[in-house]
């Protein structure tokens, strides 16, 4: 059964894509087998390059005001989902904060409320990136959701972030745990109980906490679903001309007319994961 947010995400689709706001990526997608047989996606940009995914420099906020064509719906008086105005996939939602807050400070309470909102009738792939070194594009705060349909895989690597959540997989066995931490959810997602999970584990990976910090102490990146709930700490945005964003983790990769695939192909997308993560200072487990 199709939500009501989803069926209007589709519609917003149609129209914006006549109108021209609407820009979809077109890529070409191939398969990597990464270790214990997961099969990474690598989709390849055939489109011109993106202003988010080109060299840096200033650059006007996109949200603020937020372009009204791509609005999907407004969740209470703090945020609005609309369109992602570069999906690869459709339905590609942003929820965005109305006014003004940084990507790289403390997600809110209000956040995680406005998510649970959502979430209740429309789930999938939801994720975050904290700010330039974990992969984000804009510094005015967003969460992403890429829809699933009931029975629908949520990514690649759900298998393993199941296996960590349930403590059957070390750091001795897979060295990218020395960075990511996975905890699992077993109730209906609520505000609270979201934002618990979240400050409990950024301090676990080193990244502080509200009460004692401004701001995280370094980049991460967040994914979350109905039944668990990821963050990785990050030391840079991407290696040998691959950017890596939380899809990454999830075993989505995207290649440029910059990026080195035959080095990936010959070293295997983890050592890509591996290249990008921060160890410095953290417990390892």
């Amino acid at each position: 059964m199709t939500s009501e947010l989803l069926r209007k995400a589709m519609e917003v689709t149609v129209a914006s894509t006549a109108s021209g706001a609407l820009v979809p990526l077109d890529t070409s997608l191939s398969h990597l087998v990464g270790e214990r047989g997961c099969r990474f996606e690598l989709r390849h940009l055939l489109s011109a390059t993106p202003k988010h995914l080109r060299a840096s420099g200033p650059k006007p906020n996109p949200f603020l005001p937020w372009d009204e064509r791509l609005e999907v719906d407004r969740i209470g008086e703090s945020h609005v989902v609309i369109l992602n105005k570069y999906p690869v996939q459709t339905s590609h939602m942003l929820l965005i904060t109305q006014d003004w807050q940084p990507q790289t400070g403390w997600l809110s309470l209000e956040d995680w409320h406005s998510l649970a909102r959502i979430d209740a009738t429309t789930t999938g792939l939801w994720f975050f990136n904290s700010g330039p070194d974990a992969g984000a594009s804009q510094p005015h705060r967003h969460l992403q959701l890429l829809p699933r349909l009931e029975g629908e895989r949520i990514c690649a690597r759900d298998d393993w972030f199941r296996c960590c959540a349930a403590g059957t997989t070390t750091s001795a066995q897979d060295p990218l745990l020395r960075s990511a931490r996975v905890a699992a959810i077993s109730s209906t997602l609520t505000g609270e109980m979201l934002q618990a999970l979240y400050l409990a584990l950024a301090e676990d990976l080193g990244l502080g906490h509200p009460s004692t910090d401004e701001c995280p102490r370094g980049a991460y990146n967040l994914l979350i679903t109905r039944q668990w709930m990821a963050m990785v700490r990050r030391s840079r945005e991407g290696i040998r001309g691959f950017s890596v964003n939380a899809l990454g983790f999830a075993g989505s990769l995207l290649s440029t007319e910059v990026s080195d695939r035959e080095w990936i192909h010959r070293s295997g997308p983890e050592a890509l994961l591996q290249a990008v993560v921060d160890t410095q200072d953290l417990k390892v487990r």
